[in-house]
């Protein structure tokens, strides 16, 4: 069983999670430049397993399509899909986890120093919407 990966994709930043070997926790693992995270995926899936990749896409509150997914994530998610023709790509809803990043952060005593550096909301909202993926898919 290979690993997920999750990612928040931003147009400046993109946070990465991935999951244990068994695909029942998902945690933060990097945050990358968005011009180097192809480059980085080839890099981390040349030395694990890697089953699927889930991308974050924001999506308006009735559901539809917003311009962030239409102008960035949509190429990005076609770039991976013919760069890994052996790994499913799939898209989830992120919507509020960069909210709910800024809460966890809060929650667990980090200080507002480290809450201001932006590399950890990233990371910290791709596990969250990674883990969210295993919640709804492990039933």
């Amino acid at each position: 069983m290979g690993r997920i990966i999750g990612i928040d994709y931003g147009q400046k930043r993109t946070g990465i999670a991935v999951t244990d070997p068994l695909q029942m926790i998902a945690g933060g693992l990097e945050t990358v430049a968005s011009g180097e995270v192809e480059s980085w995926l080839e890099r981390y899936i040349a030395s694990e397993p890697v089953e699927r990749i889930v991308v974050g896409c924001p999506t308006m509150l009735d559901g539809s399509e917003s311009d962030t997914m239409t102008h960035y994530i949509r190429p990005f998610v076609n770039r991976l899909k013919k760069k890994f023709p052996g790994i499913e790509i799939e898209k989830v809803d992120e919507r509020f986890t960069s909210k709910l990043a800024v809460r966890a952060m809060i929650d667990g005593g980090m200080k507002k120093k480290d809450r201001r550096d932006k590399a950890n909301i990233d990371k910290i909202s791709a596990t969250i919407l990674l883990q969210g993926y295993l919640e709804k898919n492990s039933n």
